[in-house]
């Protein structure tokens, strides 16, 4: 047998050896068993029951306190207008007090006896909440009712108050008209305005150069709707050439001071007045057209132009 036979011959027996031990091995290790499945207790029927009705009774007593709290929030920030606080602090204490009950219920791992008591401790205080909350809608309602009456109320009185507006001005308008009616009525009518020149001897003088004094005469009108009493007439002659002639002051009219030639002050009983006032003249006259003005009372009372010759 030569070499290379021999290395043959002892690897296969390295082998066969190798293998044997290999089944030894795995014939003598025990073999693990397997874990034991420990038997979960089923729920009875009953216990069943209990939990699906808890379950289904939390989820309506959450579903009616959602609808409660739907309802209340339409109203939202307008509890500031209850006149009764203690409506919304009841309101805020009894959702409180459900909050937790809801919560309780959510995370403790209570037996069905102990979540059927906190299901009607819900149930009682969802009961209140129901009351409160109706109360509240009541109070809303009527506080609404009463702004919309408010609302009504304040609409007729700006009604009101434009119409009387209305009334005030269109009174103020009448008592206008009215009061330049009377101003215009008691206002004193002048008839027969005329113009005469008179000489150093105080008769009548046809040329204009001639003259020392201007007569201006007129006759006042009887009027019973002027006041009757002293009366200061007063008149104002401009000659041709527009400078006042005499000079004895000024008075009032149209809310200015207007210069007059002379003036005279007579009773008036509301009867006919005949009058004459003379206006002195310091120089020669000239030919031409003058103008008299008639003035009482503030009123002017007549105005003419008056042609005098040489």
């Amino acid at each position: 047998m030569n070499k290379q036979q021999k290395i043959i011959l002892f690897s296969g027996i390295g082998v066969v050896a190798i293998i044997v031990a290999l089944i030894v091995y795995v014939i003598m290790t025990p073999q693990e068993t397997e874990p034991e499945q420990k038997e979960v207790p089923l729920l009875d029927a009953t216990e069943q029951r209990d939990s699906l009705q808890n379950a289904y009774d939390q989820l309506e007593l959450t579903n009616q306190f959602e609808q409660l709290e739907a309802q209340v929030e339409q109203f939202e920030g307008q509890e500031k207008y209850l006149k009764d606080d203690k409506i919304v602090k009841e309101y805020n204490d009894a959702k409180e007090r459900i909050n937790k009950l809801l919560g309780e219920l959510n995370s403790e791992k209570s037996s069905n006896k102990q979540n059927r008591e906190k299901i009607k401790q819900l149930e009682a205080e969802i009961a209140t909440l129901k009351d409160i909350v109706r109360h509240y809608l009541q109070e809303m309602e009527r506080l609404s009712n009463e702004n919309a009456e408010l609302r009504t109320q304040l609409q007729q009185s700006a009604s009101r108050n434009e119409e009387l507006t209305t009334q005030v001005q269109q009174t103020a308008s009448r008592n206008e008209q009215l009061t330049n009616q009377v101003r215009v009525a008691s206002k004193l009518n002048i008839t027969a305005l005329n113009l005469t020149a008179y000489n150093k001897k105080g008769k009548a003088e046809k040329n204009i150069t001639k003259a020392r004094q201007l007569g201006v005469s007129f006759s006042v009108a009887p009027n019973n709707t002027a006041s009757a009493g002293m009366k200061t007439f007063a008149v104002r002659v401009l000659t041709p050439e527009g400078t006042l002639l005499g000079g004895q002051g000024s008075v009032s009219f149209d809310g200015q001071q207007v210069a007059v030639s002379a003036v005279k002050q007579a009773e008036y009983d509301n009867g006919e007045l005949r009058m004459m006032i003379y206006v002195n003249v310091t120089a020669t006259p000239t030919p031409g057209d003058y103008t008299v003005d008639v003035f009482c009372d503030g009123h002017r009372l007549g105005s003419r132009r008056f042609t005098m010759k040489k």
